[in-house]
Order: structure tokens, then C-alpha cells, then sequence
């Protein structure tokens, strides 16, 4: 149901902001399209974008695109943030400016009203600057977001900061996805989606998928994404073809599938919606937020995945298999169960249909919207009392 605008905060966005093609973009774009819906207007949702320079075109809602590392930049973009009541910052180390994104700390020293920060990265094992960089981040903000309890402990255990400065939002998804699939054919499907890059284990999957062409019927491998722009600038195509190189190597033409595009919302979930399991060979053991997790067991797919921080808590209940990271053998056989033994895909995916249905993206929007009101409330009420103690005294002086 659609929130009356009344008393409603205005919002500033900062973050990377397609067209950039970002994970931090499109979780932007989609919180704020979702606090749109559900107060049914767009206004006073303004989006200062990140980047190394302009973009030639922008979203209507782009109210400036700042420059990182660009001064007069920063300056022009505190005073429109300013004209909001509050402001929300993705944080990621590489996206602001400074060693280690330190520009952050610019933005939130200089920008006036409450701010919230959604932490998309905590470290486990920082360096001395990324661990200072995100405690003060903590300590100079209203509130501080994750998306699981894992980065929530975390913080807890391994940083400076006040706990009751730090709150736990998830992920959101798209509500489309949670409708019948429409997987079929005779072959079962595995995707994996997302842009692709060294750490993203795919090696490990194509390893995994020769161990199991003995099957009937032979399971297809989809891999869709583009090739992440930082990767496509420094090795240009080369990375994807090694890739290619290896299927071909490992007789695997008749299984594997690149699907060399990055979708929007609506096709991607038109497509995750035709597979039967979602594949996630990530290489790396510090993620504690995976949109591609979330997105996957809101559309009910059983997944199988790396037990990288993020799947350990997500999967815990059975809405899917966790293995061991760069271990084909162990990933061709929760592959293999699924595909061959009957029963096993569907009470996954029966897991995963419960707790995707609350993740979907009005609902994790309306927990921002919570933190957000009464951030701004709190701050109205210290301005009111501050000005009454200031006019208490000029009265007495008088």
C-alpha cells in the first residue's frame, strides 16, 4: 500500500548509479525505486553519483554526478545532499576517492543532516586504514547498515564501534521473481549470473561440470554476464577466453552456455526464473553480502554455493548445499545430487520460496524508511530543544 508523503523525509542517494554497471548501482537504483513505490512519488529521492568522470548520460533522478577525488566536486555535491533531509551512502572501499576510499569521510563530515551508511563490504581482516577508515565511518554516521548478522558479529567483534550505532537491513529482491518457475525442458539448468571476473570461481565450475557428464540428461551450464568493466579495461576479452578456452578443453561444448550480456531487472528475472539451480563458485572467504544469493532464493531456486560468510547464514535452514571453496570434486557432487536424486531440488527450493519472501525489496524498504524517519525526527527534536535552552537564555539575560 502506497505511504502518504506527509512528513515523509527527502533523500539523498549517494553511490555509483547505472549506467555505470556496478553491484552498488543497482542495489541504489533498486532502494530507491522501491521508497518511490511505496510512498507512490519519485520527489525528494535525489542521487549524487560516484565515478572517475562524467558519464555522457545519466537517470532524471542523477542530480549531479560527482567527480571522486575532485574537490570543487565534493563541495557542489554537499550543498544539494544538504537540501535533503537525510542522506544515504553505499559504502564499498573502491568507489570514493582517497586511498582506500577515505573520500567517504569528506562527504559525511561536510554533509549536515543525519545520515545513514549501508556497509556492503566488512572485512575480516582489514588493514590498519580500512579498519580505521570504517570505524569512523560508524562513529560519524546516525545509523550504520548491514545486510546480514555475519557482518553484524563482525563489526562487533573485530572493529571499534558502538553497537547501538549498527543495524541489520538484508538485501533486497525483486518481488517479480517470486512467481511459479518455468523451468523446463529435458535438460536441468544451472545459471550463474553476474559480471565476470577473476575471483568469481568459475574455473571451478566448469571443473565441476566435466565431473558430471556422465549424467542423463546431460545438465546445461549457464554463465550470464558481461565481463566487469575494471577486468574488460586491463585484459579487455582476454579473461572470457580463457574461459572458453578451458570449456573446450575439458569437452564441455555441449554443456556450457556464455551469455555474454548484463540484463535489466525484468529480462534477468525472466531468466533466472527458467533455471533449475543457481550456481555461486565465488573464490572469495570474506563476502558477507551476496545480491545474487538473495535474488536466487527469492525466485525459490535451490542453490548451490561456496560457504562464503554470506551462504553460511542464508543456507543454514537447507535452501541449498554449501562446499568448500576450490573444491570441484566436492561442488560436482551437490550437483550431482541435485540433479539426479529425486526429491532433493524440491524441498531446497520449498526452503528457499519461505525465506525469500522476506527480502523482497517493499519490505527492506520500508526498514529504511523506519531508520530514516526517525533519524530525522530525532534530529528536529535536538534542533527544537537546542533553539528553546538558546531562547531560554537570551530571555533570561534579558
Amino acid at each position: 500500500m502506497k505511504q502518504s508523503q506527509a512528513n515523509l523525509p527527502s533523500i539523498g542517494f549517494v553511490s555509483t548509479y547505472p549506467p555505470t554497471v556496478c553491484g552498488l548501482a543497482t542495489f541504489t537504483a533498486a532502494l530507491r525505486g522501491a521508497i518511490a513505490e511505496g510512498r507512490g512519488s519519485e520527489a525528494g529521492l535525489g542521487v549524487v553519483s560516484l565515478g572517475d568522470g562524467r558519464l555522457e548520460r545519466s537517470r532524471p533522478e542523477v542530480v549531479l554526478q560527482h567527480t571522486n577525488g575532485d574537490r570543487s566536486s565534493l563541495k557542489q555535491a554537499v550543498r544539494i545532499l544538504n537540501r535533503h533531509d537525510i542522506v544515504f551512502f553505499q559504502h564499498e572501499y573502491g568507489i570514493y576517492g582517497g586511498p582506500d576510499g577515505s573520500e567517504i569521510l569528506d562527504f559525511i563530515s561536510e554533509v549536515e543532516v543525519p545520515t545513514i551508511v549501508t556497509l556492503h563490504t566488512v572485512l575480516d581482516q582489514p588493514t590498519l586504514r580500512q579498519k580505521w577508515i570504517l570505524e569512523r565511518i560508524v562513529d560519524m554516521t546516525g545509523q550504520t547498515v548491514v545486510m546480514s548478522d555475519t557482518a553484524l558479529r563482525r563489526l562487533r567483534d573485530r572493529y571499534d564501534v558502538d553497537p547501538a550505532r549498527l543495524r541489520m537491513v538484508p538485501h533486497g529482491a525483486m518481488p517479480g521473481l517470486a512467481v511459479p518457475s518455468v523451468a523446463s525442458g529435458p535438460r536441468p539448468v544451472a545459471l550463474t549470473w553476474g559480471l565476470i571476473g577473476p575471483g568469481k570461481g568459475l574455473e571451478t565450475a566448469l571443473d565441476a561440470f566435466a565431473a558430471v557428464k556422465d549424467l542423463q540428461p546431460l545438465p546445461r551450464y549457464v554463465i550470464l554476464g558481461k565481463t566487469h568493466p575494471k577486468v574488460q579495461a586491463a585484459q579487455g576479452d582476454s579473461y572470457l577466453e580463457g574461459l572458453k578456452a578451458k570449456a573446450h578443453a575439458l569437452g564441455l561444448e555441449d554443456v556450457v552456455e556464455f551469455d555474454n550480456r548484463y540484463l535489466d531487472t525484468d529480462s534477468l528475472a525472466a531468466e533466472i526464473r527458467t533455471a533449475d539451480v543457481v550456481l555461486l563458485p565465488y573464490e572469495s572467504t570474506e563476502q558477507v553480502t551476496s545480491g545474487v544469493l538473495v535474488e536466487a532464493l527469492a525466485a525459490g531456486k535451490p542453490v548451490v554455493a561456496t560457504d562464503f560468510p554470506h551462504a553460511v547464514e542464508m543456507l543454514a535452514d537447507g535452501a541449498g548445499a554449501l562446499v568448500p571453496h576450490s573444491d570441484p570434486e566436492a561442488m560436482a557432487s551437490a550437483l550431482r545430487s541435485l540433479f539426479s536424486e529425486p526429491g532433493v531440488a524440491a524441498r531446497m527450493a520449498t526452503k528457499a520460496t519461505s525465506l525469500g519472501s522476506t527480502l523482497h525489496w517493499p519490505v527492506v524498504a520500508d526498514g529504511y524508511e523506519a531508520i530514516a524517519s526517525a533519524l530525522v525526527e530525532r534530529q528536529t527534536l535536538v534542533a527544537g530543544f537546542s533553539s528553546g535552552r538558546r531562547a531560554a537564555g537570551l530571555a533570561k539575560v534579558g
